[in-house]
């Protein structure tokens, strides 16, 4: 199992550039969950303690708003979520809820930090992610002032 799991934290574009013996570290201080279907792996407003690797399955990130719940994306196995407030410090910015069986590597926040503070690399790739996110988020709002509302 730790070996399927070092395989598959490599495949992940942050962890990418770890050497395997470091991943294999990473691997065994994970635990690996299983949710079922409309399971939250966290919610949005909850203190982030850990981030998640998808192994399998699919997930909805959903954040709430006044005009209700917004599925903002969908992300299946080698995604990684919750890392922001597990960086950031602040509260979950979005809930991800288990739209099949799904199975995950958790990673705590101190496993987390310390991996990013010892492979700067890291930290840059998650850096460029965040940022990829950020901007296809700002496309998707100036596209929807764009577009007349639908009635």
């Amino acid at each position: 199992m730790l070996s399927d799991e070092v395989k598959t934290l490599r495949e992940v574009p942050i962890f990418a550039s770890i050497e395997p013996a470091k991943l294999k570290l990473l691997a065994f201080a994970c635990d690996r969950v299983t949710y079922r279907q409309g399971q939250d792996l966290c919610r949005q407003g909850d203190q982030g303690d850990a981030a998640y690797v998808l192994l399998s399955g699919a997930a909805d990130v959903i954040v709430s708003s006044a005009a209700g719940d917004i599925r903002v994306a969908e992300v299946g196995p080698n995604a990684i979520v919750g890392e922001m407030s597990v960086l950031c410090n602040i509260p979950r910015t979005a809930t991800v809820r288990a739209t099949s069986k799904l199975e995950a590597l958790r990673i705590s926040k101190d496993h987390f930090l310390a991996l990013t503070s010892e492979f700067p690399e890291v930290a840059a790739e998650i850096m460029r992610t965040l940022a990829t996110r950020l901007s296809r988020t700002t496309a998707e709002l100036a596209n929807a002032r764009l577009s007349p509302p639908t009635h």
